[in-house]
């Protein structure tokens, strides 16, 4: 795999996955989505570096469509937009990246032969947290005494 940068779609694997997705049809690409991070989420095998950079992808693109997601805007991204995305893959996507990074990930094991793969960690869990954020913890007694 050519990698080039930390960033989601900063590798030819990533760059061919959201071709893929440019070819599809508007009303496919959602399905396309599901399918990458399915596959991932859902391998208790040794998942290979193709499928974990295919499912990275596709969670950027869903935490993309969440709020305080950050739009994808890498020349090797998909040039034809992402409809709006089923609310039910955003805990398809953080199951996906927690199995990327766990054991028997390859993607994971690669970056952890890497110098900048702590930074790479750090955009994985950024992604996670906007797609899971953590609660707000309201500062409002729940009842007066």
């Amino acid at each position: 795999m050519g990698t080039w940068d930390i960033g989601c779609f900063d590798n030819d694997t990533a760059a061919d996955f959201a071709g893929g997705l440019d070819d599809a049809a508007p009303q496919e690409r959602a399905g396309l989505l599901r399918v990458a991070l399915e596959r991932a989420a859902r391998n208790p095998e040794y998942l290979d570096d193709g499928e974990g950079v295919a499912a990275v992808a596709a969670a950027a693109l869903v935490a993309a469509q969440c709020p305080g997601g950050a739009a994808v805007d890498s020349a090797y991204g998909p040039d034809e937009p992402i409809p709006p995305l089923p609310v039910e893959l955003r805990p398809l996507a953080v199951a996906a990246l927690d199995r990327v990074v766990e054991e028997g990930s390859e993607l994971a094991e690669l970056w952890g032969e890497a110098g900048n793969g702590p930074a790479w960690r750090r955009g994985i869990r950024a992604l996670r947290d906007v797609l899971e954020p953590v609660p707000a913890v309201l500062d409002v007694p729940l009842f007066e005494l």
